[in-house]
């Protein structure tokens, strides 16, 4: 089966709302007919990841609910991470959703996409920061400056998965190669207290029930990486995943249940630890969480708002020998 070459399709029965639909990743068959019924794909991705989104939002509300927000400074960290956790499935169910209404407003709802992605990321380095950490790397230079770099981290990887866009027609390849580093680089580093508690330091803190959650975490997100990559198993049945089991669907898939493991992580770390951590740690203040967080808006959205413009600059002509 050949990819479809005709950059846009129109589906017959929702043209008057969908209008010009550009031709998704995980679309290979080259039947018009079909691909124009995959117009509603988009719609099942905004519903699965919009059920995900009220799943999370249920969780923060409830946590929300038990907890002294402004005296609890203690939970201050989880609360940043789980409404984090609530933004970047709502960006992803927006991004699939509007993508098909133009050639810029698809990149631009991407360019959001990327940005949510990365806002999570940092609030897990919060939570990290303030609940995962071995005890032997508490109070370290590394603990010092962890949640610092990684809002860095978050300005590189926004621009880098950004720019990678206007690779896909010259420079697929590469554009593949920067969009994973865009992702996995701030994730070795948000999960580098992870792997030293496992590996490096096992002593009390690796011991307790949260070390199981870690570890499915970690391997449900290898798993969305590999399947990100490595386009199975619709590389190997070209057309027969057009509709369910592609590897756009089993991603997602593995990232939410990735998330959720997270989470039962960090909960877990942040009630069985709380004693400890207290007597030992140098709680989170509010300007530092609230510092990491404006930094990374801005970043981002300046990211966001450089290439949304340069969109504009590019040649018609250019973007619409776009293929993905």
């Amino acid at each position: 089966m050949r990819p479809s070459t005709s950059g846009r399709t129109c589906c017959p029965s929702e043209g008057s709302r969908v209008g010009v639909f550009p031709r998704p990743l995980f679309v290979l068959s080259g039947a018009a007919g079909v691909t124009c019924c995959l117009c509603i794909l988009p719609e099942r991705f905004s519903r699965d990841s919009s059920i995900c989104d009220m799943f999370f939002t249920w969780r923060f509300v409830s946590t929300l609910r038990v907890t002294d927000v402004l005296n609890d400074s203690y939970a201050w960290p989880l609360l940043v991470y789980m409404g984090a956790s609530c933004v970047y499935p709502l960006a992803s169910s927006c991004a699939h959703t509007f993508s098909s209404m133009s050639r810029n407003a698809r990149h631009i709802c991407y360019f959001l996409d990327y940005g949510a992605v990365n806002f999570f990321s940092l609030g897990s380095a919060i939570a990290y920061s303030a609940y995962v950490f071995p005890d032997a790397l508490v109070n370290t230079v590394f603990h010092d400056y962890y949640v610092a770099l990684a809002v860095l981290n978050t300005s590189i990887s926004t621009g880098l998965s950004c720019y990678s866009r206007f690779l896909e027609v010259q420079k697929p390849r590469l554009c593949k190669m920067l969009r994973v580093l865009a992702f996995a680089y701030p994730y070795t580093w948000d999960s580098l207290p992870i792997f030293s508690r496992l590996f490096l330091f096992p002593g009390e803190s690796a011991q307790n029930e949260a070390t199981l959650y870690h570890q499915k975490h970690m391997a449900m997100t290898l798993l969305a990486s590999f399947l990100y990559s490595a386009h199975l198993p619709e590389r190997l049945a070209p057309g027969r995943f057009d509709y369910i089991g592609h590897s756009h669907q089993l991603f997602h898939v593995c990232v939410i249940l990735a998330t959720h493991m997270q989470m039962e992580a960090i909960l877990l770390d942040k009630t069985l630890r709380k004693e400890w951590l207290l007597a030992h740690s140098r709680p989170l203040l509010f300007s530092q969480i609230a510092g990491a967080i404006l930094l990374c808006l801005i970043f981002s959205l300046s990211n966001i708002v450089y290439f949304s413009a340069a969109l504009y600059r590019i040649p018609e002509p250019e973007l619409h020998k776009k293929e993905t």
